[in-house]
């Protein structure tokens, strides 16, 4: 049986860093594969069709969507142009938004976070609010960004798990979590086969998974990467997902095992 650790690929953003553009993935989701998932991050640079899925999640043993300063460009869930200086990510969205639906027919485990739940959620043919800070009957959901990153990244509100869902059982069975929020958009219809599994106080999305998808198939809107080590869901989450990566790179493994006969 190999002893190689599994291989998750993390698409990239495309950034302007001075006068060059940069291909990046923050070293904090980095850590956590690594560290939390016992498993090596690959960088998959953004090249939008350039890249085929097929060809390219060849080798690889799971997905990890990371979050981002830049949000899915409006026109791929058909909502309003938005306000100008708002950052997106052409790029990362041609990357990603084919990707997806490819990574769960595959059986390829996924977990999506922030601006990857977001995506997640378009790819299934989901819409998203922009401002959901500007939205009567929700909470303003963003962090304060004169605050100290522990601030920004600190405890914020509950989450309420489904009964019975995918993360109740990753917490032990416990009906709610404290998570951080840093995000101004949100789930404004749930994309097509996905199914809730936590929301917030005033009832936006915070946590969906792929029903039916023959492996591991989870979307979070905070960020459970920050100091995963320090909460004890974020370190079953990323073992749960190490887990299943490593037994998609042991089918894989078997599969390419030469026949003795």
């Amino acid at each position: 049986m190999s002893t190689r650790k599994p291989l998750i690929g993390v698409p990239a953003d495309r950034r302007l860093l001075g006068p060059h553009y940069f291909h990046c993935v923050g070293e904090k989701y980095i850590a956590a594969i690594l560290e939390g998932a016992g498993a090596t991050p690959v960088l998959i640079p953004a090249l939008g069709e350039a890249l085929h899925p097929r060809e390219l999640l060849a080798d690889f043993d799971a997905v990890l969507l990371t979050g981002s300063p830049s949000n899915v460009e409006p026109h791929r869930y058909q909502g309003a142009p938005g306000d100008p200086g708002m950052l997106h990510d052409p790029h990362r969205d041609a990357t990603t938004l084919p990707m997806i639906p490819y990574v769960i027919e595959a059986g390829l485990p996924l977990l999506a976070i922030c601006r990857g739940f977001q995506e997640m959620n378009v790819a299934f043919g989901g819409t998203l609010w922009q401002k959901l800070h500007e939205v009567a009957g929700y909470s303003d959901h963003r962090e304060d960004l004169e605050a100290p990153l522990d601030e920004q990244y600190g405890p914020a509100h509950e989450v309420a798990l489904t009964p019975g869902g995918m993360l109740q059982a990753l917490a032990g069975g416990r009906e709610r979590l404290m998570v951080n929020s840093l995000h101004s958009q949100g789930v404004q219809t749930l994309g097509r086969g996905l199914e809730i599994e936590a929301r917030a106080p005033d009832g936006v999305i915070e946590a969906f998974r792929v029903r039916n998808a023959p492996s591991f198939a989870l979307a979070l809107q905070w960020h459970p990467e920050w100091k995963f080590r320090d909460d004890p869901f974020s370190v079953a989450l990323f073992a749960a997902f190490g887990a299943a990566a490593r037994e998609r790179a042991q089918m894989r493994h078997r599969t390419s095992e030469p026949r003795r006969d």
